[in-house]
């Protein structure tokens, strides 16, 4: 926009400056024609005087004073320091010229410009200056302007010049023209910026509620109770913000509908799942009531998972600051209970961030690990405003084309289904999305000693949203 506003300055500023151009030379073509015919009369006046009286009139002309022109009759050309160039002078010259040529058929006519503090008037060449303000300057200076002065030099006889000095009336004649000058800079200046303001009112009446559409989009990913968007502002916007809220409100439904669906097969397995355990308990063949219990175990396991996940993709809470160190220092402390190795190392300082849904992360992080490598190794580090929690542990680790598929529900590498030797495979993917819910990320890793590292990452000001 800027750039397009320069160029449709400096295109008018063009065709301003060439109008311009051409009406100061229509303008001084004009001057110029009529000054040489009044210069030919004058110059057909002397002609026609004795040559006595030609002195008497132009002292009478001197003493009157207030003149167009100053006028003297001069036994040899004055010299003239000759000022100007361009076809503003060009214009001038060859008018002034041309006519007296034509009018007094006399070949020997001198055009020149001069400045009025060096111009010579007499034959001992007395400059302008010096002469009473009634001979010459009143007609020959324009204080404070002092435009350039017009010179005509003619040959009345063989040592006789009549020498005429006037002004043509246009005092900037000789200046030239300034792109930048500063009056056309500030004019400039006060059009683009103008331009500018009016256009950013415009585009931002315009985009703010575009800008609030996308910040709602964004929002609902992590927040599907967020408050619905206001439909307003243009037409296709309004149009476009009833449907967002129409959609909105139709995956809440569909999300409150898959929570009540967990709940009541979770709840109405439970029934059938008690009853063939009891059954199970009164085999007679130890074998079999192994099996059958064992299977009993696993399935109530599948069952008791699909539950955990779906409240703890949907745990509500109010973000808070939390001391994340004393969080995993009470997780270790329990896991070192059940007879596992874990040891923390680094300190951070609180973070605000929802505290179950936190601990339930780290707990199926620091879970995993002890589970596959029987130790877990944690390093706490705060780099650039962003808290990283590494997990080492000493199990196989994980294949580079694996890694993404285990944050899949459901989702074990280890191919047993027994109860112990394997979970239901929902631990990571909560994991997950908790750490994203709180604007950060997990990444697995192997380590080159062994082992696998997941790396926990959570920005130091996050924006927290419902899990």
């Amino acid at each position: 926009m800027i750039a397009g506003v320069l160029a449709a300055q400096v295109a008018s500023y063009a065709i301003w400056t060439s109008q311009m151009r051409a009406s100061q030379l229509e303008q001084l073509d004009e001057l110029s024609s009529n000054m040489a015919f009044s210069i030919a009369s004058t110059m057909r006046f002397f002609r026609s005087l004795p040559v006595d009286y030609r002195h008497i009139v132009l002292d009478q002309l001197r003493n009157m004073g207030g003149t167009r022109f100053f006028v003297s009759v001069n036994q040899r050309r004055i010299p003239v320091e000759d000022i100007g160039s361009g076809p503003e002078k060009a214009v001038v010259v060859n008018n002034v010229h041309t006519i007296l040529t034509q009018q007094l058929s006399i070949d020997d006519v001198v055009v020149e410009f001069s400045r009025p503090e060096t111009l010579r008037v007499f034959n001992n060449e007395v400059l302008l200056y010096d002469l009473p303000p009634r001979w010459g300057q009143h007609s020959l200076l324009m204080e404070p302007l002092s435009p350039p002065i017009l010179v005509v030099q003619l040959e009345l006889a063989p040592d006789t010049w009549l020498y005429v000095a006037t002004l043509l009336g246009v005092p900037d004649i000789f200046s030239g023209y300034r792109w930048l000058s500063e009056e056309r800079l500030l004019a400039g200046l006060v059009v683009l910026l103008t331009v500018l303001a009016l256009s950013l009112l415009g585009i931002t009446s315009v985009t703010r509620p575009l800008a609030r559409l996308s910040r709602a989009a964004r929002r609902l990913g992590d927040d599907l109770d967020s408050p619905p968007l206001r439909e307003s502002g243009p037409k296709e916007v309004a149009a476009t913000a009833v449907a967002f809220n129409r959609m909105q409100r139709r995956i809440r439904e569909q999300v409150e509908e898959r929570e009540r669906l967990f709940s009541a097969i979770s709840h109405d397995l439970k029934t059938p799942i008690t009853r063939l355990r009891l059954r199970a308990e009164m085999l007679d063949d130890p074998q079999q009531r192994e099996r059958f219990c064992a299977s009993l175990d696993e399935l109530a396991e599948l069952v008791k998972g699909a539950l955990a996940s779906v409240k703890g993709l949907d745990l509500h809470e109010e973000p808070e600051p939390t001391d994340v160190t004393a969080l995993l220092e009470a997780l270790a402390d329990e896991l070192r209970v059940q007879g596992s190795d874990v040891r923390i190392s680094g300190q951070v300082p609180p973070l605000t961030v929802k505290p179950l849904a936190m601990k339930r992360c780290l707990a199926n992080l620091l879970e995993n690990a002890v589970f596959y490598g029987q130790h877990a190794n944690v390093v706490l580090e705060e780099q650039a405003g962003e808290v990283k929690v590494q997990i080492h542990d000493r199990g196989p680790g994980i294949p580079a084309e694996q890694r993404e598929r285990v944050f899949s529900p459901f989702v074990r590498l280890e191919a047993s289904r027994s109860r112990h030797t394997g979970g239901s495979g929902l631990g990571l993917g909560i994991a997950r999305h908790i750490a994203r819910a709180h604007g950060g990320d997990i990444r697995l890793a192997n380590h080159p000693a062994g082992g696998l590292v997941a790396t926990l990452t959570l920005p130091r000001q996050p924006t927290v949203t419902t899990l």
